[in-house]
């Protein structure tokens, strides 16, 4: 596709919501960036109610302040990314001023995870052009509540989050071992705790840790919050094994660690799923594990074998590239499937 298209992206003004933004941008599109987020006093508040059930309160009120900001507006295509405050009622805004609607989303908004949070997003299911997905499992929910057209991709990484320059300080600051990148939730506290308990020498970032029942082991491994940026891939390239723990209520089968490890120049050590293995050769490109025990001996394998992480952290590397799973080639599928 060739193309310059005009796109409404509605989307979070951080993370990988604006990495997809600017993903955009770098394939030509004319892009106008709105955070609906934005146009609300009190943004944690808003992410809370939606949580636990305020939708309809939230979904009147963005609907009164984006109809004026688009009111003189036309797009080829608006793009919705997540979409947890974007109901139907702002998808008939969006409707007359784009004939395209699509949602991308890497979340998984039919399992039971996050409370109401989806609420809006599930009752939008029927009113979008397309529907991006990243679970197999959720191609046949979407059908199920009247979705007109699916597309199951990966999550992907961002072209320009590749290897960093290190500096000395940085080997001075991001010494760690085995490292995992992650917020607390209930099932990886005794998985670490495990490691932790049998000499793995792990380095913990994230938020919520301090709400695992394991905390006082936990906590003696916690380098501190969550980090971005420059600094969560400089952590992870100075790192010499990296885990990819799943989200267990999201019914995870990868992450977007399972991009971002390898193409940073990190060896990935994840748990053994189907799309594990389909992305990448088991201990050549990547290395697997399937419980607590066979994870600590093939951190403490890993180790003591210099050579062997090198070989493996390079050639998945290349499986990355060869992978082709990037932030620009996910949204050329997804553009050239809605207007297809």
């Amino acid at each position: 596709m060739e193309d310059k298209l005009n796109i409404l992206f509605i989307g979070s003004n951080g993370g990988n919501a604006l990495k997809r933004a600017n993903a955009l941008k770098r394939l030509g599109h004319e892009v106008m960036h709105l955070d609906p987020y934005s146009l609300f006093p009190f943004r944690d508040l808003v992410g809370r109610l939606i949580y636990y059930g305020g939708a309809s309160a939230i979904a009147s009120y963005l609907k009164k302040k984006i109809t004026p900001l688009l009111n003189k507006c036309s797009f080829d295509v608006t793009f919705v990314d997540n979409g947890e405050l974007v109901g139907r009622n702002v998808l008939s805004v969006l409707r007359k001023v784009s004939p395209l609607l699509i949602n991308y989303n890497n979340d998984d908004p039919f399992g039971g995870r996050d409370k109401k949070k989806w609420r809006l997003y599930l009752e939008a299911v029927p009113h979008y052009d397309l529907l991006a997905v990243v679970r197999l499992v959720n191609v046949s929910e979407a059908y199920s509540l009247g979705a007109k057209k699916v597309l199951q991709v990966f999550m992907a990484v961002d072209e320009l989050d590749g290897p960093r320059e290190i500096t000395a300080q940085d080997r001075r600051l991001l010494p760690h071992e085995v490292l995992f990148i992650g917020t607390w939730m209930p099932e990886r506290g005794l998985f670490l705790q495990e490691l932790i308990q049998a000499g793995v020498p792990l380095a913990i970032y994230g938020n919520d840790w301090q709400k695992a029942p394991e905390w006082p082991a936990l906590q003696t491994v916690w380098q501190g919050p969550a980090i971005y940026g420059d600094d969560y891939l400089k952590a992870i390239q100075l790192a010499k094994v990296s885990l990819g723990l799943l989200s267990k209520g999201n019914r995870d089968l990868h992450t977007t660690r399972t991009f971002e490890i390898p193409y940073c120049g990190g060896l990935l050590c994840a748990e053994r799923t189907s799309e594990h293995l389909q992305l990448y050769q088991e201990d050549i490109e990547a290395v697997y594990w399937s419980g607590v025990k066979e994870c600590i001996d093939k951190c403490k394998k890993l180790l003591d074998d210099d050579k062997m992480r090198a070989d493996i952290a390079t050639k998945g590397r290349i499986r990355c590239l060869r992978n082709g799973i990037f932030n620009e080639n996910n949204l050329k599928k997804m553009l050239e499937a809605a207007l297809s």
